[in-house]
């Protein structure tokens, strides 16, 4: 393996060392939940689920779960749940 190569993966295991680099900005994600699937999506918005849950809670486990997943990656409005709270607020 060259050596350049070799650089590049030591500086991408450096980086994901160092989550505070990156931020989303945009996330589309499928989510396979108990008993459907799900889309998923972080936007200038905020988030946004297909779940019935989503719709009628304005929050749902699956929001819950990825903004546990990727923590400090997300910018911190997207790491707020927004659960249980009117539409708009604790969105990004």
């Amino acid at each position: 393996m060259h050596s350049s190569v070799i650089g590049k993966i030591e500086k991408a295991h450096r980086y994901a060392r160092e989550p505070e680099r990156i931020s989303l900005r945009r996330l589309e994600a499928g989510f396979q939940g108990d008993n459907d699937s799900y889309e998923v999506v972080l936007g200038a918005d905020g988030w946004s689920c297909s779940c019935h849950s989503f719709h009628s809670l304005h929050g749902c486990a699956h929001i819950l779960a990825l903004q546990d997943l990727l923590g400090r990656i997300l910018p911190e409005n997207a790491r707020l749940s927004g659960l249980f709270e009117p539409a708009g607020v604790g969105a990004g």
